[in-house]
């Protein structure tokens, strides 16, 4: 991943306005640099990955600076390749190893994330998830907190909502592993508890990206709403082409999912929008606040273009985020994981996605669940907030 290094140090110098040189001898170097090692999915399945990570790291060293605690930030980054937790599991093993980093940072995909946690916490070695939708994935790693989402969180604001504004009847379509699985389950019960009665479910391979099947049954079935989990590289323009083809919409039937369908790079690509289309998620470049206009700013100005921001580069910003606060907390001195964990389990702060905190009992994320609708904005289409669930955490976790 030569070019993508080159990429990040090209975004992040940019950013800051320099030249890609080395810092002068002040007093300023005489700590040691802060390393953070950052394992993401750079190849695998979502294309924009190097693109919107180098942003974020761009939009990251603008606004907050190139030093933490008094440290230069050094970011080293790998690329796990998609769902590979050994992969990810052994690039861990060598940023704490061979790299010596303070910190990891990571990944895209829960396998990978679970991969990551465990040598994380074998080596005592503080690690902040960016995304991975399973819950109770950090129940025994003490050193691991969630900077993402999971979709029991997600989801049940939004079967909620279908129950009282489209229907009694419901179809599910998700991906079958652990963030699907969890979708899946969550969507039923909360649709069930709220009066609801689910008429069919399909859990689907997760590299599968073709729907017409599944869509078939459902049309069968005749719901009169069908909830889909799809993760970003799962094929969310496919399968709304799917529907739009099969008339699913046209025939009454109501479209409710997760926001990945439809995420900010994604849309551009949707050949048919189904315009009104209401999705649960935790961000929208939509979102009306201070810091989110600001971290769209710093990150376009790195991207080079108006493409994203996604909820992915939120997370990731808000992890990295993070990092500098624990730096600060501590002055530099990240060498006590346990000290670490006690600032980041204290974390509040306003993200671009809307306030944040950690859950000190789990470390977990307690964020804002914005339901949003598929709308045309000066001519894009975007995810326009119209219904806001304030700080919620997920139920299922108990530790």
């Amino acid at each position: 991943m030569a070019s993508f290094s080159r990429f990040v140090a090209v975004a992040t110098a940019l950013s800051l306005g320099v030249a890609l040189a080395p810092p002068p001898s002040t007093a300023q170097t005489a700590l040691p640099p802060l390393k953070i090692g950052l394992i993401m999915s750079f190849t695998g399945g979502v294309t924009w990955a190097p693109q919107q990570s180098a942003a974020t790291i761009g939009a990251i060293t603008k606004l907050y600076g190139d030093t933490a605690g008094g440290r230069k930030v050094q970011i080293i980054t790998r690329d796990d390749t998609g769902i590979a937790p050994e992969v990810a599991r052994r690039q861990a093993q060598e940023l704490i190893v061979q790299e010596h980093v303070d910190i990891l940072v990571g990944t895209n995909l829960t396998p990978n994330s679970i991969a990551v946690a465990q040598v994380s916490t074998q080596a005592k070695k503080p690690f902040f998830i960016v995304n991975s939708a399973t819950s109770n994935i950090m129940k025994d790693q003490p050193y691991s907190a969630r900077f993402g989402f999971d979709t029991q969180t997600i989801v049940p604001p939004l079967a909620v909502y279908a129950e009282k504004n489209y229907g009694k009847t419901a179809y599910s379509i998700f991906q079958n592993y652990g963030p699907g699985i969890d979708a899946g389950k969550s969507f039923e019960k909360s649709f069930t508890d709220a009066g609801g009665t689910m008429v069919g479910s399909d859990p689907i391979p997760v590299t599968n990206k073709e729907f017409s099947a599944y869509i078939q049954r459902v049309r069968d079935a005749k719901p009169a709403i069908l909830f889909v989990f799809l993760n970003a590289s799962g094929g969310g323009a496919e399968l709304l082409k799917d529907i739009e083809q099969a008339g699913l919409i046209k025939s009454g039937i109501k479209v409710v999912a997760t926001g990945d369908i439809v995420d900010e790079y994604i849309n551009p690509t949707i050949t048919v929008p189904p315009l009104g289309l209401v999705t649960a998620f935790n961000y929208s470049r939509m979102h009306n606040s201070a810091a989110n206009a600001k971290f769209i700013a710093a990150y376009h100005a790195a991207e080079g273009n108006n493409d994203g921001p996604d909820f992915t580069a939120v997370q990731e910003f808000d992890a990295l985020h993070a990092v500098y606060v624990v730096a600060d907390a501590l002055h530099g001195d990240l060498s006590d994981p346990d000290k670490v964990m006690s600032v980041v389990k204290a974390i509040k702060f306003e993200s671009p996605r809307g306030p944040f905190a950690i859950d000190p009992a789990t470390r977990d994320s307690i964020q804002n669940v914005y339901l949003r609708k598929l709308t045309m904005v000066r001519g894009q289409l975007e995810n326009v907030e119209f219904e806001t669930v304030p700080m919620v955490k997920d139920p299922t976790e108990t530790y």
